[in-house]
């Protein structure tokens, strides 16, 4: 018998017509929010050679034949506050249009979708001790109304069952969108821009901060330069999507 959600999604999306985000062929039973079975599949995760610290992807897998633990030129010209970060996928078409829908437009419908992938693609980092979001400022959630990187900390800890922490690193200043900015804007744009609540509840954890994309590393980087300030013993990166 055929399945019924599969049904019900046919009879909505022929009474309510949606076209995929990604192709823009009508849906029909497709089980991912405004994405057809074809472009959701076709998102694959990120594999190959790439920079022991930071992830970043490397052309050939000759860069690590002799060195394993082969660093980036940034990673040794300015070494990251951060110990090792991952990214699950490349920020590219189809994926690239459903973390703008779920980030910008709201469609908090994808998270569930967007948080398995994170979750299939997962690395099985070293063990920590606390998930923590990278957080918004307060008018920035006001606005937007949720916090993405919170959503994709929930789906991801279905997995992980750790502790989550969404309180105690806040963001104190407001800044301009870091996608306006370059790279040296970035780094002075977040400058003392985190702070630590209650350092005594991140002292000597294994923190692993999660984000949505990952695109120059400043943020994270800011949150985890301030995470060790306050005395975190380890500070991971997870991201669903990197820049390329």
């Amino acid at each position: 018998m055929p399945n019924l959600a599969a049904i019900m999604r046919q009879v909505l999306h022929a009474l309510l017509p949606v076209e995929c985000a990604g192709c823009g062929v009508a849906l029909g039973d497709d089980p991912i929010p405004f994405f057809c079975r074809r472009c959701w599949e076709g998102i694959t995760p990120l594999r190959g050679p790439a920079c022991s610290r930071c992830g970043h992807p490397f052309a050939s897998p000759v860069a690590l034949r002799y060195s394993p633990a082969h660093l980036c030129s940034a990673c040794r010209l300015r070494p990251p506050a951060y110990t090792r970060a991952w990214s699950s996928y490349a920020y590219a078409p189809p994926l690239r249009e459903a973390i703008t829908l779920f980030k910008y437009k709201g469609k908090v419908a994808l998270a569930d979708a967007l948080g398995d992938l994170m979750c299939a693609a997962w690395p099985g980092a070293p063990e920590v001790d606390l998930l923590m979001p990278v957080p918004l400022h307060p008018a920035r959630l006001r606005e937007r109304e949720f916090n993405q990187s919170l959503l994709l900390v929930d789906r991801l800890n279905r997995r992980l069952r750790l502790p989550v922490s969404c309180h105690n690193l806040v963001r104190r200043r407001q800044t301009p969108p870091q996608t306006e900015l370059t790279r040296q804007q970035r780094r002075k744009n977040l400058r003392r821009a985190f702070v630590v609540m209650r350092p005594d509840k991140v002292a000597g954890k294994r923190i692993l901060l999660v984000d949505d994309v990952f695109t120059t590393g400043t943020t994270v980087n800011e949150c985890a330069k301030t995470l060790r300030k306050a005395g975190a013993a380890d500070v991971y990166v997870c991201t669903l999507a990197r820049t390329l």
